[in-house]
């Protein structure tokens, strides 16, 4: 059975993008880089919703990857590596391999999804994964806060919803990044 992980670079006050919808200030270097390699190694299939499968299906071309750091290619090839799955209700096709539409969320598909997996699962985008925290299938949290306040945008973390946490893990990076990792705490 796998486990259903938000993973998330954010800004100290909480958010994913500022209000321009720019998230440049999230930009790994390759300490970070590699700790999001290691972290994805691990997943087996990614949840999206459409706009962050937008934003990240610029892994699957090799055209801008030529002049980048070994790390970043190895991203490449672990993002191309995971199932996907795409929430949209507009999105008419999918231009990645091992990747396909649901129109809905359906929660109960992903307690299936999350019990016949022999790997973790993550979720990506802010609407996507504040459903998924709404019906309780989140398992941890793994946080990348980035040392800079961008004053409003994109909440990284649903707003009406209360989650005991617990810290599995946590460790400061040397730019400035602090890494957190939470399990949230199921009620007995």
């Amino acid at each position: 059975m796998g486990i259903l992980i938000y993973a998330a670079n954010i800004s100290l006050d909480g958010f994913l993008e500022d209000e321009a919808g720019s998230f440049d200030w999230s930009v790994p270097d390759e300490e970070v880089h590699a700790f999001w390699n290691e972290h994805e190694r691990h997943i087996g299939t990614s949840l999206y919703g459409r706009r962050m499968y937008e934003t990240m299906r610029v892994w699957e071309s090799d055209d801008w990857l030529l002049d980048q750091p070994p790390v970043v290619r190895e991203y490449a090839g672990i993002w191309r590596a995971t199932d996907k799955v795409v929430y949209s209700s507009s999105l008419a096709e999918v231009s990645t391999a091992r990747t396909r539409i649901e129109r809905h969320f359906d929660p109960e598909a992903v307690r299936r999804l999350k019990r016949n997996s022999d790997a973790d699962l993550s979720i990506g985008g802010a609407g996507i994964a504040a459903e998924a925290f709404r019906h309780g299938l989140v398992d941890e949290c793994v946080l990348l806060v980035c040392p800079v306040l961008v004053g409003g945008g994109k909440e990284a973390l649903p707003r009406g919803i209360r989650l005991d946490l617990e810290l599995l893990d946590h460790r400061r990076f040397a730019n400035g990044v602090v890494y957190l990792r939470h399990a949230v705490r199921r009620a007995a």
